[in-house]
């Protein structure tokens, strides 16, 4: 296909396309309308058909039927928020196959700084996996050093500095308070990492042991958890019932203890936490959607929401590690689901978890 918006001729228009031909992985570009603009040789023969991406027709149609809300709705927040996504879809191939690649999807923004354009590269599954534990491998080794070696003098800190406002409380002054409480509260905040490293890299690595999951409970069971850690908060969660999906009970708590802890926590000043999780089935997918009244962010960053160590609000306004997003988006990405957020300051926000359906146990069961 030819790409309207490329170079067409000159030296650098030929290089551009040459290069384009040369790669082994898959690389399409779609417009904002969410159509093929073009792909090249490798795109297709992974496809198994040299018009498997026909120009101007909609990405969404080359895909297995029970992924094309999930790309639509991916491709939408890339080309409008610039959100990156990199997990294997079923795509279909040849005349009536299908076949599982490792999708990234990245934004192009032109000179203006706009978003024009989306990239797709498509790879083997295969690929995918080696990538995926190519990627988590640092961060497992990362993690677990960092929770060996800083755990012992984080619980001698904590535990001298209670100490010494214990026995010095008589000789201490206001500034040498404010120090002590000080160092006091920065070690709490390092446990909390440590502990956020540690659910991240479960998160990634876990084994799934996949089976019928009722969320309803699960975020009834959350919710609990929240009440009894924070029992002076002035909060109110109604769950819909009968929210089924098929997946890793533990890692889908662990997703919901991020997401409704969020809501938890960022509140408008003197407002109860009003918290809603509702849901509907879609064939083989389940949507849910959790919604706050709390302060909301800017939809302009929303980019950063799943990125990790990446924070919209600081510390004093309630930000925590800025891990927990990145785990949630996580877990859905290994149940072959995600997430997507709609947010206004001072309003609220809404995320949105899509994952399989209870009845489509076979098709997740190698997730």
């Amino acid at each position: 296909m030819a790409n309207p918006s490329a170079p067409s001729s000159g030296m650098h228009g030929d290089r551009y396309r040459n290069a384009l031909q040369a790669l082994d992985s898959g690389i399409a570009l779609i417009d904002p309308q969410g159509c093929w603009i073009d792909a090249n040789a490798a795109f297709a023969r992974l496809l198994g058909d040299r018009d498997a991406c026909p120009l101007g027709t909609a990405a969404a149609l080359c895909v297995a039927d029970d992924e094309r809300d999930r790309l639509r709705a991916d491709l939408d927040a890339c080309l409008r928020d610039g959100a990156r996504f990199d997990s294997a879809r079923v795509w279909r191939h040849g005349d009536d196959g299908t076949c599982r690649l490792r999708t990234r999807i990245t934004p192009v923004t032109g000179s203006d700084g706009a978003i024009d354009a989306a990239i797709v590269q498509l790879d083997p599954a295969d690929d995918a996996g080696a990538a995926e534990d190519a990627m988590r491998r640092p961060l497992q080794l990362f993690a677990d050093k960092v929770a060996h070696d800083l755990r012992a003098p984080l619980r001698s800190i904590e535990s001298f500095s209670m100490l010494l406002a214990k026995r010095a409380a008589e000789r201490l002054d206001d500034t040498d308070r404010n120090h002590l409480a000080r160092i006091r509260a920065a070690a709490e905040r390092m446990s909390s990492l440590l502990v956020a490293l540690g659910e991240y890299s479960r998160a990634m690595q876990a084994e799934l042991r996949p089976a019928a999951v009722d969320l309803s409970l699960v975020a009834e069971w959350v919710g609990a958890e929240l009440r009894e850690a924070d029992p002076e908060r002035d909060a109110e969660l109604h769950v819909q019932p009968g929210l089924v999906a098929w997946g890793d009970e533990r890692l889908l708590k662990l997703m919901f203890t991020q997401l409704l802890g969020n809501a938890w926590k960022f509140v408008r000043p003197g407002e109860p936490a009003r918290i809603e999780v509702t849901g509907e089935h879609d064939g083989a997918r389940l949507q849910v959607h959790v919604r706050d009244h709390g302060c909301g962010f800017d939809m302009q960053y929303s980019h950063k929401l799943f990125e990790p160590f990446q924070r919209l609000h600081g510390v004093e306004h309630g930000g925590g590690h800025g891990l927990g997003l990145a785990i949630a988006q996580c877990i859905a990405q290994r149940h072959r689901g995600g997430i997507r957020a709609e947010s206004q300051p001072d309003t609220g926000s809404v995320f949105t978890i899509e994952l399989p359906s209870a009845a489509t146990a076979d098709k997740v069961s190698d997730a």
